[in-house]
């Protein structure tokens, strides 16, 4: 009943531009203040790193995720200098103009794991939360925004594409 709610209902779409607009303007904001500020995840990684999620017997909760970053990301740091800050910006562009919501919001939540991972906590978790909502309303999170107009265009692009195929 609450998803038909959130994913049908007029007031549930405009409820939803509110939060779509509050993050994708954190997004945002964000990834610009990266791109035209300087940035350099190497530090971030390096703490991350050096200083684990640790549960409460001293173990590291997350040691695939350190792994990771140590084993990947530090080594390739060029690479996540460049889409940590354009990934926030275009997943902000996406938020704020309703453009492939759904999308920018499944990408912004896969940020928001990665930084919580990491061990940032900050905002992420509202921003998780929030996320999940705007992510479950598909469509309608998007209805007030660009995805009026674009997703019945894809829509109807790739079932062309499909009959053709």
């Amino acid at each position: 009943m609450f998803n038909k709610f959130l994913r049908e209902n007029k007031i549930s779409a405009a409820i939803l531009t509110v939060i779509r607009l509050y993050l994708g303007y954190s997004w945002f904001t964000a990834g610009f203040h990266k791109l035209t500020g300087g940035f350099d995840a190497a530090g971030f990684l390096k703490g991350a790193i050096a200083n684990p999620v640790k549960g409460p017997d001293g173990n590291m909760v997350y040691s695939w995720y350190v792994h990771f970053l140590d084993s990947f990301a530090l080594p390739n740091i060029d690479v996540f200098n460049f889409i940590v800050p354009w990934g926030e910006t275009l997943i902000g562009l996406g938020l704020l103009l309703g453009c492939l919501t759904t999308a920018a919001m499944f990408f912004g939540l896969v940020m928001n794991f990665s930084f919580f991972l990491a061990g940032t906590v900050s905002h992420n978790p509202t921003d998780i939360f929030l996320g999940f909502i705007i992510l479950a309303a598909g469509f309608n999170a998007g209805k007030y925004g660009l995805d009026r107009w674009v997703v019945p265009f894809i829509r109807k692009t790739v079932g062309k594409a499909k009959v053709t195929a």
